[in-house]
């Protein structure tokens, strides 16, 4: 399995302080949920606002839950979102067609209790997985399934599912995502903590990103 560790994305962006904050201390990926049932819900015309003061390097990324292949299709050829995560019961055949409509790379959100969901996963016709703990819950999922099932893995992933400063060294340490998704663990009163992100972005880049500062 090829890695290429070090990957940051920044999911539940919802406010301009939010982007301000990714871009300025070099975030890969950014994440905006259509699901209206989340704390982090934006709408599509706020999606796109905020996408046009991301920083061009940054790629978005539409999480979706169970929507209509067309809606995420629509979404994602406006040019609100560069990537597709899905995060409810879609399947292989919702993936195929999705991929008719658009050229978007697909992640599949995996809510992992056990080995055989990763690798259950691992056979459906996504891009990337990403390995999670439920949708948004803060927690962590048993690492232990993941220690077993990394080594037979096909897909590149993103590690989810309450990372923090408190134990992203231990996940560093351990495994080799293509990319560690943060989200709760960036916040402080369910808002985007521009202090944590900086912080936790530097300790999974091993960098003083604080000098970083994207022109």
């Amino acid at each position: 399995m090829i890695n290429f560790p070090g990957k940051v994305k920044v999911c539940g962006l919802s406010r301009m302080e939010d982007v301000k904050a990714v871009n300025e201390y070099g975030a890969d990926f950014a994440g905006f949920i259509f699901w209206p049932k989340s704390t982090r819900f934006v709408t599509i015309d706020k999606a796109a606002e905020l996408k046009k003061n991301l920083d061009p390097s940054i790629r978005s990324v539409g999480v979706f839950v169970n929507t209509p292949v067309e809606a995420v299709a629509a979404i994602a050829d406006a040019g609100i979102i560069d990537m597709i995560q899905l995060h409810g019961k879609e399947d292989g055949r919702y993936i195929s067609k999705l991929r008719s409509l658009t050229k978007c790379e697909i992640i599949k959100a995996v809510k992992v209790e056990s080995v055989d969901d990763i690798l259950k996963a691992d056979e459906i016709n996504a891009d990337y997985l990403l390995l999670d703990n439920g949708k948004g819950t803060g927690y962590t999922f048993d690492w232990k399934a993941l220690e077993f099932a990394e080594k037979k893995m096909n897909h590149l992933y993103f590690l989810a599912g309450g990372l923090c400063e408190e134990n992203l060294t231990e996940a560093i340490s351990r495994f080799h995502p293509f990319a560690f998704d943060l989200n709760s663990g960036v916040e402080t009163d369910l808002k985007k903590d521009p202090e944590k992100i900086r912080r936790c972005i530097q300790i999974i880049k091993g960098t003083r990103v604080y000098e970083f500062h994207r022109k």
